[in-house]
């Protein structure tokens, strides 16, 4: 049997935090967990994405580390093309607004990352990228997300 892809494990996290009400076991456990919905910039495809989260006011704080990937990872440049999506966050989906964080507000966001999970700043060392930060602001509108353009 082969090695599971970057894919099996994230159908396996997704159906696990469905399945417990937005709970994830093993290397996850006490870790914030959310789905991102997002569209395919060039597919124009549904996708989800399982990632970590913090919390800031109102909005959940994701990373585009890649685990150290030298390429930012897709969902992000999704997200650039398309900023309105979607999270599930426990049991409720939440309409939201990406925004890229910048400047000092992505350098406290992203040191308490590092401080709250440490394999963070492998990801960092491993990159010559400034690793993305991104503020997932709820929205009003609870709208789908928009039909993709072709």
């Amino acid at each position: 049997m082969s090695d599971p892809t970057a894919a099996d494990v994230n159908d396996a996290v997704i159906a696990e935090f469905r399945a417990r009400g937005g709970v994830v076991g093993g290397p996850l456990t006490g870790v914030n967990v959310l789905l991102l919905h997002h569209v395919g910039a060039r597919s124009g495809a549904p996708r989800v994405t399982p990632l970590v989260y913090q919390q800031y006011g109102e909005a959940m704080v994701v990373f585009a580390s890649a685990y150290g990937a030298l390429a930012d990872p897709a969902w992000f440049g999704n997200l650039l093309a398309q900023p309105a999506a979607l999270v599930e966050v426990g049991t409720a989906t939440v309409p939201v607004r990406a925004r890229v964080v910048h400047g000092d507000e992505r350098d406290l966001l992203w040191t308490r990352q590092k401080a709250a999970m440490p394999n963070f700043a492998e990801y960092e060392r491993l990159t010559s990228r400034t690793i993305p930060v991104v503020a997932l602001h709820p929205r009003a509108d609870p709208a789908p997300l928009p039909a993709p353009s072709t």
